[in-house]
């Protein structure tokens, strides 16, 4: 994929997965990485910041005697993906209208 995915595009990928299930880390960054071409060292800042901003919590589990970050999404996290998600549908359909001649008519 040549175009660049915006930080709000990644912050909204994130909150979806997570209203599926809790993920740590790692396991977060290989579900986007299925769609979008990310390194690890980008989906950190974006977990530190969407915990930052309230949208996210964590809690540690044991696994094979070490502990993993698990990231859960708040009300605030899914008050946030519904506004992303309602300025995604807009954005897609602007672009479509420019890009496709996708006017509806």
């Amino acid at each position: 994929m040549a175009i660049q995915v915006s930080t709000e595009i990644l912050e909204g990928s994130v909150l979806s997965l997570l209203t599926r299930e809790d993920y740590y880390g790692y396991a977060i960054t290989r579900e986007v990485q299925k769609v979008f071409p990310i390194s690890e060292s980008t989906m950190y800042p974006i977990l530190r910041r969407l915990k930052k901003m309230g949208w996210l919590e964590t809690y540690d589990q044991a696994y094979e005697g070490r502990n993993r970050r698990y990231y859960k999404i708040t009300e605030l996290g899914l008050d946030e993906l519904t506004r992303i998600r309602a300025n995604w549908k807009e954005l897609r359909e602007a672009t479509d209208i420019i890009l496709e001649g996708n006017d509806g008519n």
